[in-house]
């Protein structure tokens, strides 16, 4: 019944949006010349391609948003992982609060919710790779551009990548003043504050400052304790301060940012699926968890950086420098079984995990020189130096604890170059190679409450290990342009992901992990067009690609641990649609389609299913893959995990032209497919047509530059499973709750 309704509700509101559209359209015929004028789509410039550059120029699957849509998606303060299914071919999830996101881009990903978790997707804020999973959930606040690069990267951009990249530019100085400050009030005890102010303090210097502040209050109760209100809140501070000089051939732009976080992290829910079902049931409650251990969840993050950007003007080019560092401190607990041992429902054993992240420090140093692109032929080459060191410190409830550290050193050369053939034909070829070493070493170990100690011969021991690997990476594409409105794309690119070490599980007595490198090849095709007079953008790609020893993370299971291991071949394929469409000059409505098919291949490789046992001692989750014995199942054939098969996002903007300005309504949609959560399949650890809908209604002043609105996000307050935990019981987590508000925007010039 629950699965009808919400299909119901689903194709209702499809039906609104394009009721509306159709509405605008009829409407279209009835506007005069003058206005018809108006009617035209934007250029969009992207820097893909680290370049200025039309989006439709690019022969790559990018996908922007724009203003209107960053604003509403992130109207209610929500973190960096808002992002999923906003955009076609992009998922994100976390079970780690707000502190460490997981992104996935055509279905490649990594399930890993270690702190040392190597992902194939990049998140690049203002050219710097934030590599660390802590790093990638800096809070977005300023921001000018956001672009999502579908497909292997690296002879463009300094730390490689397998799956894409996620592109964040901020508002950056200039000579002109300009500012704004932005604060919104809404439900659950929300308060954000935001501002920026920014421009010339010389003829050559200018400067801008950028404040942000989040707040929720707690509003989920401990129903085991008895206490009210105690989880779920946060408090997010982060500020950034930039500094750009123009000199004659010289521009240097400094960059300091900074956070500090407290809140939460994910409430785990126990037995909130039933066996057979993957739909929620009655021990689950959205304001409620009955927690024994874990101190009501705290989180806490600190996190500070600088990076130093130099640009000198050469004859004929440019060579770039960019300098960063970066650095990260803080921890989180969890109650993991999600219940006490009364329940909910069957529990078999109680379990509770700390995680500290130790001294994270991040060194990046990239080299570029670029020729001018006014020319037939354009090139950029350069080099990259990348090195981290952080510790992990992991602390379970029974086994102990132990720290671990890790070390990552990386540098790479890289080039790609562009050749205008004719007016209609550009070939762009690139390479790279890529020499990568991870270390890896235990520190001190308690085990069952015993005290720290080192090289005690009653605890296992185990040698440093140290991994490396160098590849070569390239790629070739070509755009064509059909006509003076449509070209057509073709690329083919191998990426690289170097080994990763997993060390997790020695706090569970069992032995670090090593996964061999992996390799991908890619090919995709596609076209991109302006259509109706330039009223319709309509893009879209189709792709195919192979991972040679993909690297997949082996969670929780029988053997209640985290262990990487490597499948001989992944393959993905599907197609991604992306379009703009301004019906009327008060009208535009886009959005977008992506199908991915992702499949593991590799007919020995065997993973464990859901570990303990109910009441009947019997396996409580109902595998469907063929046993392999030992509680262990096949996998062959499976999806990758966490990989939605379709995504659909719509949004939609009406304005109503008033005298001092205009009103306009905001309204967006997004559904997310089929969607398996483990390496395995099973009928309780799955998704579909989980979907989420915002709005906005807003007036805007123009004399007096300032607007007025009221927003909701998730407005029917959907129940949606994100992901689970399968060693102990149908623990399960979910997506945000409702949160609706009022917020107001003034821009000083």
């Amino acid at each position: 019944m629950k699965g009808m309704k919400k299909s119901a509700l689903n194709l209702a509101i499809c039906a609104g949006l394009f009721g509306v559209a159709s509405f605008a359209a009829m409407a279209q015929t009835q506007e005069t010349d003058s206005e018809q004028k108006d009617n035209k789509l934007e250029t969009i410039t992207i820097t893909a391609q680290k370049r200025s550059q039309s989006i439709q120029e690019v022969p790559i699957s990018v996908a922007t948003m724009s203003q209107d849509r960053f604003n509403a998606i992130f109207s209610s303060g929500d973190d960096i992982t808002a992002l999923a299914v906003k955009v076609p071919g992009l998922y994100a999830e976390t079970s780690n609060g707000r502190a460490a996101p997981r992104f996935y881009i055509r279905g490649l990903g990594n399930t890993d919710f270690d702190l040392a978790a190597s992902q194939p997707v990049s998140i690049i804020m203002d050219e710097v790779v934030m590599e660390n999973v802590i790093l990638k959930s800096f809070p977005l606040f300023d921001m000018q551009a956001v672009e999502v690069i579908r497909g292997p990267q690296g002879t463009l951009f300094g730390r490689n990548t397998t799956a894409g990249i996620i592109k964040f530019d901020t508002v950056k100085p200039r000579q002109e003043f300009d500012g704004y400050f932005k604060s919104s009030i809404g439900s659950l005890g929300m308060l954000n504050v935001e501002g920026a102010v920014g421009g010339g303090l010389t003829d050559e210097l200018s400067a801008r400052l950028s404040l942000m502040s989040n707040h929720r209050d707690d509003w989920v109760s401990n129903s085991f304790t008895g206490e009210s209100d105690v989880m779920g809140g946060y408090d997010e501070k982060a500020g950034r301060v930039q500094f750009l000089y123009e000199g004659a051939g010289f521009d240097a732009l400094l960059n300091l940012h900074s956070r500090n976080y407290d809140g939460t992290s994910s409430l785990f829910r126990a037995n909130i699926l039933t066996p057979g079902s993957n739909e929620l049931n009655e021990n689950y409650d959205r304001d409620s968890v009955a927690y024994n251990e874990g101190r009501n969840n705290p989180q806490s993050y600190d996190a500070w950086g600088g990076s130093l950007k130099m640009d000198f003007a050469l004859p004929n080019m440019t060579l770039t420098t960019i300098s960063a560092v970066e650095k990260a401190d803080g921890g989180g607990i969890g109650d993991i079984d999600g219940g006490n041992p009364t329940g909910p429902g069957f529990i078999l054993f109680q379990a509770v995990t700390e995680d500290q992240l130790k001294d994270l420090e991040q060194f990046t140093q990239e080299v570029r020189l670029a020729s001018d692109t006014r020319n037939a032929l354009s090139w950029q080459v350069g080099g990259f130096y990348f090195d981290s060191s952080f510790g992990v410190n992991s602390i379970d409830g029974y086994f102990g604890a132990t720290e671990v550290f890790h070390g990552n050193t990386s540098w790479a050369v890289f080039g790609q170059s562009s050749y205008k053939v004719d007016d209609q034909l550009d070939i762009t070829a690139g390479i790279r190679y890529t020499d990568d070493e991870k270390t890896f070493y235990v520190g001190e170990q308690n085990v069952n409450g015993f005290a720290l100690v080192t090289g005690d011969a009653s605890i296992q021991q185990y040698d440093p290990i140290k991994v490396s690997d160098d590849q070569i990476s390239w790629e070739l594409s070509a755009n064509y342009r059909l006509t003076s409105t449509t070209s057509l794309f073709a690329r083919v690119a191998d990426g690289f992901r170097a080994q990763s070490i997993q060390g997790r599980d020695v706090a569970f007595e069992a032995p670090p992990s090593v996964a061999d490198s992996e390799t991908i090849l890619s090919f995709e095709v596609g076209a991109k067009s302006d259509l109706l007079d330039n009223t319709l953008r309509l893009n879209g790609a189709l792709f195919y690609y192979t991972i040679d020893d993909i690297q997949l993370s082996a969670i929780g299971g029988e053997t209640q641990g985290n262990q990487l291991i490597n499948a001989n071949k992944g393959v993905g394929y599907g197609f991604e649609i992306d379009f703009d469409w301004r019906a009327t000059p008060y009208f535009t409505l886009g959005g977008g389609f992506s199908y991915n098919n992702t499949e593991l291949q590799d007919d020995t490789l065997t993973v464990a299913y859901c570990g303990a046992l109910n009441q009947s001692f019997q396996p409580y989750c109902t595998p469907l893959d063929p046993s392999a014995g030992d509680n262990l199942v096949f996998i062959d054939g499976n999806p990758f995990p966490q990989a939605p098969e379709t995504i659909l996002t719509l949004n939609g903007r009406y304005d109503f032209p008033i005298e001092s300005g205009e009103i306009y309504i905001y309204a967006d949609y997004q559904l997310q497919g089929e969607t398996n959560l483990f390496l395995y399949e099973s009928a309780e650890f799955n998704s579909d047509n989980n979907f989420e809908a915002g709005l906005r209604v807003a007036y805007i002043n123009y004399a007096h530059n300032y607007e007025v609105g009221f927003f909701g996000r998730n407005i029917t307050d959907e129940d949606n499973l994100k992901g689970a935990i399968d060693f102990n019981n149908l623990t399960g987590f979910v997506n945000e709750p409702r949160v609706l508000g009022v917020d107001f925007r003034i821009n000083f010039y």
